[in-house]
């Protein structure tokens, strides 16, 4: 997935500095780690919806270590410590190509299991804790892993071939459409929803209750559609590039575009980096944890 065929445009290759992928990839790797460690160690943080993002913390740091080595390698090229074309370093290259594939697919499935549990707190919540248990929760990341590890295995494998990519392109839109309608649908029913509580009698404690209820249920999916809004933003340049690989190869306007793809993998990997500092902006209970994991407070409690 390299750009490395020739441009046939007058646009020269945009060149983005190794030290510049090196940082990005190292502090999103630390970043992310510490999301990671932070939700397992924390028994505040073991619920559903913080499994998801783990799961999604743990897809970033695949993508951040597998373009980090990929430079490294790039780089030992360079110096000549390795053949650009040797059989070895092909083969690791596609399995560098599987684990950026599995992160990207990982995160498109983490982005829809958690905008199902956000719809689940927020509309079904007297059966929440009987629909989204943890059994139901880790079985459904454990298909989640397994039908990204399969599906990182055939796009490599069969790259190539115009099925695999058109399927990878179907997947792409068929899950944004999937995702943003979710997102869209929860906004306009807590909308209807808020409404036909005001106009409830203004006694009782019980609906401030449920008031506080659903601003924190609304807060937590605001931030869910903050983070698929940098998702999209920061993934969506390099789809483009996949499929101007598949659509026009040879067109001088696009081999224009594809000049720009050190940039593109710039932006896909800063998503790793801006995704912590979302959870860590927007979320009380992960930005405390965070806090005391660096000071090495009592964080487990």
């Amino acid at each position: 997935m390299n750009a490395s065929t020739m441009n046939q445009t007058d646009c020269p290759e945009v060149q983005v500095p190794a030290p510049l992928f090196f940082t990005i990839g190292v502090v999103s790797l630390a970043e992310n780690l510490l999301v990671v460690v932070a939700v397992i160690r924390n028994r505040n943080l073991h619920a559903p919806m913080y499994c998801f993002i783990c799961s999604l913390a743990a897809f970033n740091t695949i993508a951040s270590l597998s373009k980090t080595w990929e430079n490294l390698m790039l780089v030992l090229a360079d110096v000549g410590h390795l053949e650009k074309r040797g059989s070895s370093e092909m083969k690791l290259d596609d399995v560098m190509d599987s684990l950026l594939c599995m992160s990207f697919v990982g995160s498109i499935f983490s982005f829809l299991a958690i905008a199902v549990d956000r719809y689940i707190t927020i509309f079904h919540a007297l059966r929440y804790h009987n629909i989204m248990t943890m059994q139901r929760t880790g079985a459904i990341l454990g298909v989640i892993w397994t039908t990204c590890g399969v599906s990182a295995f055939l796009m490599v494998r069969f790259f190539e071939s115009k099925f695999i990519m058109i399927c990878f392109v179907v997947f792409f839109v068929i899950s944004l459409v999937t995702i943003c309608f979710l997102y869209v649908y929860m906004f306009m029913l807590a909308s209807i929803h808020a409404r036909k509580i005001a106009a409830l009698p203004t006694s009782g404690e019980g609906k401030s209750r449920r008031q506080r209820w659903q601003g924190n249920s609304m807060r937590g999916a605001l931030t869910l559609t903050i983070l698929f809004g940098a998702f999209v933003v920061c993934w969506g340049p390099f789809f483009v590039h996949l499929i101007i690989i598949m659509v026009c190869p040879m067109n001088p306007y696009c081999e224009c575009y594809r000049s720009l793809f050190q940039l593109h993998v710039v932006l896909l990997m800063s998503h790793a980096l801006i995704d912590p500092a979302i959870y860590a902006f927007r979320i009380a209970e992960l930005r405390r944890t965070f806090r005391k994991m660096l000071l090495c407070s009592d964080w487990r409690r």
